[in-house]
């Protein structure tokens, strides 16, 4: 006997942009330049996520806070969208600045 599977692609695509690691959503989202920076920047604790410290691999989902430390001029952004390939014009479409 033969089984066949039938897959909804686009219930697929839905669930796996749902979740971003943090320093790669900053860099896709531009608001750090790349990714080892915004890695760096979750490695000295100068990044937050809903109030907690965020380490690289701390995943961030819409609707999460996301608090920044540059120097003195922190930035505090929710995350509207989550987008894997992102176009310079759609990018800050991804947050909404707080």
């Amino acid at each position: 006997m033969i089984k066949i599977a039938v897959v909804d692609t686009a219930a697929i695509l839905t669930n796996t942009e749902e979740k971003m690691r943090i320093d790669k959503y900053l860099k896709n989202a531009r608001i750090i330049k790349r990714r080892t920076v915004a890695k760096e920047a979750c490695e000295q604790s100068r990044v937050k996520v809903n109030d907690r410290l965020a380490k690289p691999g701390t995943e961030v989902n819409i609707g999460d806070v996301i608090e920044i430390e540059f120097g003195t001029n922190p930035m505090k952004v929710r995350v509207e969208k989550i987008l894997e390939h992102v176009m310079k014009d759609d990018a800050k479409d991804m947050y909404s600045m707080l």
